[in-house]
């Protein structure tokens, strides 16, 4: 009976990692998940103000109201007349009279209204002036108000929330300012968050520079980390500090558009997170990625690789 308990044990053992070999393959992950790893520091190019701050790699010795120079300075200091805009990613969006994008922040509320973001953070997100604003047709102006921050002054608010530009939008019509930090959010005209719709939890999208690379439903770049492990299970090598700079996409189940299926799964990682993984390698994001379409990530320290729908790293080394 020993005998055949043990073969029955080793038969079972056998048959989970012919499950595993099957569902994950054996590409080369080009070296061993070893101990924690940051894989670099980001590139010069992301800014001052960090990658984790949220505001959008500004230089805080920049000149002050880069933003609101093509915005409500022009205007006197004033934003004018409020109109509602056509986004073809994010659909209508709040600008102000010179055209220029609204923004709210995550880390604001709205009931009571209360600006959270004031020195570095107002320098790289100005405050929309209150006085003097206006509204267009199709913006209901009962949800126009104002909050008076720390300085004094009187900063408009949409449904509550207090209202920003972005000092790296240098046009009209510019929204390089979505989903930076995944904390701040062009802003509807009923005071909501703008989001694109469009894009599913991954999808692939066609950069000039590295062909078709997966992004996320934000449309923010997904990388690989080569010292990461698909085989025979899914090992993330990035912890800790690492994960900081390389947060961890979610998993997004079915919701995938181009994106080769095969080893698309999440594992738990060791502190009990799930992780998505594309042909079961872990994916990430960059923090030093800003806006959708950055790909400031490629190349970090030789071990950080946007994907290929088929879960190959772009521009990877081979080994």
């Amino acid at each position: 009976m020993k005998t055949s308990w043990r073969s029955a044990s080793l038969v079972a053992s056998a048959a989970a990692v012919l499950a595993l070999t099957t569902a994950c393959g054996q590409e080369s992950a080009g070296s061993a998940a070893g101990s924690q790893n940051v894989g670099a520091t980001a590139p010069a190019a992301t800014g001052g103000l960090g990658a984790g701050s949220g505001y959008g790699g500004v230089d805080a010795s920049a000149t002050p109201g880069a933003g609101a120079g093509a915005g409500a300075s022009a205007q006197g200091g004033t934003a004018g007349e409020l109109a509602v805009s056509a986004n073809a990613e994010l659909g209508k969006i709040l600008t102000d009279g010179n055209g220029k994008t609204l923004y709210r922040f995550d880390q604001d509320t709205a009931e009571p209204p209360k600006s959270n973001c004031a020195g570095d953070c107002a320098t790289a997100w100005p405050p929309v002036p209150a006085d003097g604003v206006t509204a267009s047709d199709g913006i209901d102006k009962s949800l126009l108000g104002e909050v008076t921050r720390a300085d004094g002054t009187k900063q408009l608010t949409v449904g509550g929330w207090p209202a920003y530009y972005y000092a790296k939008d240098t046009t009209a019509g510019d929204t390089s300012g979505q989903g930076v930090g995944n904390k701040w959010f062009a802003l509807a005209p009923d005071g909501k968050k703008a989001k694109v719709s469009a894009l599913a939890g991954l999808s692939v999208r066609k950069d000039p520079n590295l062909g078709e690379i997966i992004v996320d439903r934000n449309g923010m770049t997904v990388y690989r980390f080569m010292k990461d492990e698909a085989w025979p299970k899914p090992v993330s090598a990035c912890t800790g500090a690492c994960l900081e700079k390389w947060p961890a996409v979610a998993p997004v189940g079915d919701d995938v558009k181009g994106v080769q299926k095969k080893g698309l799964m999440s594992f738990s990682r060791p502190d009990g997170v799930k992780q998505q993984t594309v042909n079961c390698w872990p994916i990430y994001t960059f923090s030093g990625d800003k806006a959708p379409g950055d790909i400031n990530g490629q190349g970090v320290g030789g071990t950080w690789y946007a994907v290929a729908p088929d879960g190959k790293p772009v521009g990877a080394p081979k080994q």
